[in-house]
């Protein structure tokens, strides 16, 4: 099938909506429309999806999102109308250092068959897993090609803010649309604000209480940023895909039991089957909460665009460790 014949394919699945109004949840290809360049640009995550969409809503572009809410994108593989559409576009904007591990041979395609492939991520000064105090970094060498680097940049605001002028300059590249790049600073301003309101939120918690316990190694940007401590994990590493032992498990309920640790922290897009297990082992002291770490939440629940979900996950770790 020619690269003509799938863009066109692509295109049935695109909705017409107002500027700054993509809502991931819609369908596994959830869309905005517009006008601006007539590019055909796909975010990978239900997090750049939000960043993507305002920047390219803002100038009338057309966007979609891959991946469904409630995705894990560690363990994500395409249906072949996704791999189409991919193959189909002309710039897929992708997280990279190793997270959409189940996308990389459609992302290749896509590359190869002309395709401009932006990954945010590399661009964004990556930390190394650790770096937010998980006591084991040894545990993350060769997990993928990026080695040690921890893909959850948007746990940063201040990064995702970055990362919106360089989406914002990429379109603007492509297309010869100079809005683009103004869009992308101008989401880079919105963003920067959320970043301070992030920060007003998270600073309710005590200095002797800034401890993170997680059930996947995904929030050493925020602790970093922020100012807290990652002193365990539920699952070693920082993908899903990983599988603690029993001695990790016992290890992990005696750190928070040492620690004082009043919560573990989970994914919304990932069973807390672990987690829970975990924390009856430490003590009923401990409460296990949820957060939505990978995708946005559904429409409604208050975390479904990124501005939402991460003001909604800092005002749950400040409930959850100040109380």
């Amino acid at each position: 099938m020619s690269r003509s014949a799938l863009a066109l394919l692509g295109s049935s699945v695109l909705l017409l909506a107002a500027c700054g109004s993509a809502d991931p949840a819609e369908s596994d290809a959830a869309a905005t429309a517009g006008t601006g360049g007539s590019a055909a640009i796909i975010a990978t995550t239900t997090v750049l999806g939000s960043v993507v969409g305002d920047v390219a809503g803002c100038a009338g572009g057309t966007t979609q999102t891959l991946m469904p809410v409630g995705t894990d994108p560690h363990d994500f593989a395409p249906s072949s109308q996704q791999v189409a559409d991919l193959v189909g576009a002309d710039l897929v904007v992708a997280n990279g250092l190793g997270l959409e591990e189940g996308l990389q041979d459609a992302l290749e395609a896509a590359a190869a068959d002309g395709a401009r492939v932006l990954e945010v991520a590399p661009q964004l000064d990556p930390l190394e897993f650790g770096a937010g105090g998980h006591p084991d970094e040894d545990e993350h060498a060769g997990e993928d090609e990026h080695g040690s680097l921890d893909p959850h940049v948007w746990q940063d605001v201040a990064r995702m803010a970055t990362a919106a002028e360089i989406i914002g300059t990429e379109l603007a590249d492509l297309t010869g649309e100079g809005a683009y790049r103004d869009c992308g600073t101008q989401v880079h301003d919105e963003l920067m604000v959320v970043d301070d309101q992030v920060r007003q939120i998270l600073a309710a918690v005590p200095e002797d209480r800034r401890v993170l316990v997680t059930d996947h190694d995904a929030l050493g940007y925020l602790a970093a940023a922020y100012g807290f401590e990652v002193v365990g994990t539920v699952i070693p590493g920082g993908s899903t895909l990983a599988e603690p032992s029993s001695a990790d498990l016992a290890a992990l309920a005696a750190t928070i039991e040492a620690e004082g640790v009043p919560a573990i922290f989970t994914n919304s897009a990932s069973p807390s089957t672990l987690a829970d297990a975990v924390a009856a082992e430490a003590g009923t002291h401990v409460q296990v909460v949820e957060l939505y770490v990978d995708s946005l939440g559904p429409s409604g629940s208050g975390a479904d665009t990124f501005a939402g979900m991460v003001t909604t996950n800092a005002q749950r770790i400040a409930d959850a460790l100040s109380g």
